[in-house]
């Protein structure tokens, strides 16, 4: 898992790099390297820690 994902709890909000369409997503839940985030334009999507890396947004 990346490093920094791992820090990731529910609360935090994130982007998806790949996926600059689907907005900012809130995380859910972070199990084993599976990062469960909400986000505004995509819904419910369970990421894979192991192969990207969310990126944190402080301000929205």
């Amino acid at each position: 898992m990346n490093d920094f994902n791992a820090l990731l709890e529910p609360g935090n909000l994130v982007r998806h790099p790949g996926q600059p369409d689907w907005g900012v997503g809130q995380v859910q839940s972070n199990i084993g390297g599976k990062i469960t985030v909400n986000f505004r334009e995509a819904g419910k999507v369970v990421v894979d820690g192991s192969q990207i890396a969310l990126e944190l947004v402080y301000d929205d």
